[in-house]
């Protein structure tokens, strides 16, 4: 089994974990609604997408 003939340094392993972290989403607002909506998606509350009715939501 391969075992490391060194050990390695904090500088290193730091290095290969920059990529291990969480991105938040990019959240923006919707034009038509204003609730918060994610990027390139149908704006859940009023079904609207780049300024179309995309799908019809019910009102209750």
């Amino acid at each position: 089994m391969a075992v490391p003939k060194k050990r390695t340094s904090k500088s290193k392993r730091d290095m290969r974990r920059t990529h291990d972290n969480v991105k938040m989403p990019n959240v923006s607002r919707c034009p038509q609604c204003h609730e918060p909506v994610l990027s390139h998606h149908v704006c859940p509350s009023c079904g609207s997408y780049r300024g179309r009715k995309v799908i019809q939501k019910e009102e209750a």
